[in-house]
């Protein structure tokens, strides 16, 4: 085998500090009103303190006028210009309000409708700021600079210059660790690239002469020369761009919960407030109806239930970079995952080893006892090997023989050659593992007695120069992956699971089954990974699950978006949630919390409702007087925020999935391995 890093060994940003998001919230118009309502409010209830008779003073109204007249009269027009593209919701109430309580003279509810408004707006556009932070974060991950050639090979030299002056057919150096520059084909070298977060597959790719290559993919340990078959502006990595910034700007617009509950209550009390004007005569019976009326259950009671969910999701380990995510995971019905590390670890496990048989005299050979001993010994020998090198099965290898509580052998010399594979001298005995090709050549005989091709990958092991073994990996399912997928079928009422991956349909079948999910898409594009997601949210809210580069674009087409883990910052930049732990339980816990946050959401926003509503009935009928309702709406308003900060009030876990191994004495990643003897050779 040919050692290779495990991944690509780069950089990945972290989750936004609590600084980041203040920053971001104040980096727009409305955050920068919201700050100053805030502050001016303050400054009034200072001067109310400190200025004798500061109710009434112009001293203590002064902040206050201010920043309803230069906050609010922006925040206003916005309002209006929704208004007249049929878009307007419980702001349209609250911008009537806010005018109302000018009229009035009321100014410190005007400045307190104000922050409402503007720090729920800027709230929202830090959501939508997520489209550019996902296409930054992509061309991050853009290769920029390519060594060409000056001469046929390495030894000629070469001259950096821009991945988008590399002409189709240049010849191109990839250095250890670096990025592909451009599409290709391998034209002097042996070794690996690393495409998992391009392709979805979860293994390092051998590359030699006539491999083909990827933009973007992530080189091994050793140099590669590859001639360009397209231009940058043409590569893989180019279309993912394209399809993300495509996703991204066709995004479907969501409607707040706020908006679609203020729509219709919006109108009725207009209609009650006018029908209180007209049958009185009085306009002040109209004014107390719109006082009464302030949405501020929806403005502040649905936000502080956000807040609070989003604070306790944080609490277990899950980051929400988008609100609305949490008002729409209740109602998803359908959920479709990648396949790598998802439902899957995401890296390969040893699940196999084939030993020859064992011969114990003349056309005899040993029984099942005997094929298990040499198994071991084998896996016990390679592992003692592997432990030399940095390959990924080495890694799998090693653990495997761990999990066995195998003792490993003294290794007296090693070498890896690129292509060839790693060679020791370990126990008296050659060993050199392998690939298939390169087996039948040292041991023409290992050709009848090789097992047929799996579907995952596999090594090749010659003992003394003869066959032995060959090992198996795959990427095997997560332990609770198919106790979860039941779980969501009977607790939360899920319909519908879809695998979809870039992996080959055989291995994707194999984890269809594992986790008894029917539904399959094997070996998908990111393009048609979009596709694919936008036709089932037409159909009704879907969940995506990814964790790669080629998710992201899925991920901003589907209702609600999830990244698994922190390994690709394009991925949690795109993500509505990212699940920081991997966790299936975190995930469980997201949907719990979700669920809870839109229930007790609604009991503030209809509850508060129901006290407005009663309010409007004695305005309209002159039982409620302007100063009343305002008085009656604050009391309002804070029976909705006590409801909602609720939300946080959760002891223990949210969840109620939680995965017990059967034998929790044994804990592992690593399956149990199958030794297997494979028939002699005719």
């Amino acid at each position: 085998m040919s050692a290779a890093e495990a991944g690509p060994g780069m950089s990945h940003d972290a989750p936004p500090s609590a600084q980041g998001r203040l920053e971001t919230f104040l980096s727009t118009f409305e955050g920068k009103v919201a700050a100053v309502s805030a502050l001016a409010i303050a400054a009034h209830v200072v001067l109310r303190l400190l200025v004798p008779d500061g109710a009434e003073s112009a001293w203590a109204l002064a902040p206050l006028e201010v920043v309803v007249v230069a906050g609010g009269a922006p925040l206003a027009w916005q309002v209006m210009s929704a208004l007249a593209r049929r878009e307007a919701g419980a702001d349209l109430l609250a911008v009537i309000s806010i005018v109302a309580s000018v009229w009035l003279g009321e100014w410190l509810v005007a400045a307190i409708l104000v922050l409402m408004m503007s720090g729920g707006s800027a709230l929202e556009s830090a959501a939508s700021s997520r489209a550019s932070a996902t296409l930054a974060a992509l061309a991050r991950r853009n290769p920029v600079v390519g060594h060409r050639l000056l001469g046929p090979d390495l030894s000629s030299g070469t001259a950096d210059v821009p991945a988008a002056e590399i002409a189709v057919d240049d010849l191109v150096a990839v250095f250890p660790h670096e990025l592909c520059p451009v599409d290709g084909e391998v034209v002097q070298g042996h070794g690996t690239m690393d495409e998992s977060y391009l392709t979805g597959e979860p293994y390092v790719v051998p590359k030699s002469v006539g491999s083909t290559v990827m933009s973007g993919a992530v080189n091994g340990e050793s140099a590669l020369v590859i001639r360009a078959s397209a231009i940058a502006a043409d590569s893989r990595f180019a279309r993912i761009v394209g399809v993300l910034r495509e996703a991204e700007e066709q995004r479907p617009p969501f409607r707040r919960l706020a908006d679609r509950l203020g729509a219709w209550y919006t109108v009725l009390a207009l209609t009650l407030a006018a029908a209180g004007w007209v049958v009185s005569g009085d306009p002040r019976r109209f004014l107390a109806v719109v006082v009464i009326a302030t949405p501020c259950p929806l403005l502040i009671g649905v936000p502080v239930a956000i807040i609070g969910a989003i604070s306790l999701a944080a609490r277990r380990g899950i980051i929400v970079r988008n609100p609305v995510a949490l008002e729409e995971v209740s109602r998803v019905r359908t959920v479709v995952f990648d396949k790598t590390g998802t439902l899957t670890y995401g890296r390969p496990s040893l699940t196999e080893v084939l030993a020859a048989p064992v011969p114990v005299g003349p056309g005899r050979q040993g029984g099942q006892h005997d094929v298990e001993a040499r198994a071991d010994s084998l896996l016990a020998a390679a592992a003692a090997v592997e432990a030399y090198s940095r390959h990924p099965l080495s890694t799998a290898v090693v653990a495997a023989a761990q999990h066995r509580g195998l003792a490993l052998p003294v290794v007296d010399e090693v070498s890896e050659r690129a292509g060839r594979g790693l060679s020791a001298r370990v126990g008296g005995h050659s060993l050199l593992i392998t690939n298939r090709v390169h087996a039948g050549e040292i041991d023409p005989s290992a050709v009848a007695l090789l097992p047929p091709a799996g579907t995952g990958m596999e090594c090749v092991v010659l003992q003394d120069g003869r066959y032995a073994a060959t090992f198996r990996f795959r990427d095997e399912p997560r332990d609770e992956a198919e106790e979860f997928v039941a779980h969501l079928r009977g607790r939360h009422d899920y319909e519908r699971f879809i695998i979809m991956s870039g992996d080959r349909a055989s291995e994707v079948d194999y984890l269809a089954a594992r986790v008894a999910i029917t539904e399959v898409h094997a070996g998908v594009s990111p393009e048609e990974k979009l596709a694919l997601v936008r036709e089932r949210t037409a159909q009704g809210p879907t969940l995506f699950l990814g964790d790669g580069v080629n998710d992201a674009p899925a991920m901003t087409a589907a209702t609600v978006g999830v990244a698994f883990g922190t390994a690709s910052d394009v991925a949690t930049e795109a993500a509505d949630v990212v699940v920081l732990d991997s966790s299936m339980e975190r995930l469980d816990d997201l949907i719990h919390i979700g669920r809870r946050m839109r229930t007790i959401a609604l009991q503030s926003a209809l509850g508060g409702i129901g006290l407005s509503l009663v309010g409007m009935v004695l305005a309209v009928l002159g039982q409620l007087t302007p100063l009343a309702g305002a008085v009656a709406q604050e009391l309002i308003d804070l029976v909705a925020v006590l409801n909602a900060v609720r939300v946080v009030a959760v002891r223990g876990a949210p969840a109620d999935f939680q995965y017990v191994p059967a034998d929790t004495s044994a804990i592992t990643d690593q399956p149990e391995l199958i030794p297997a003897s494979r028939p002699a050779a005719p």
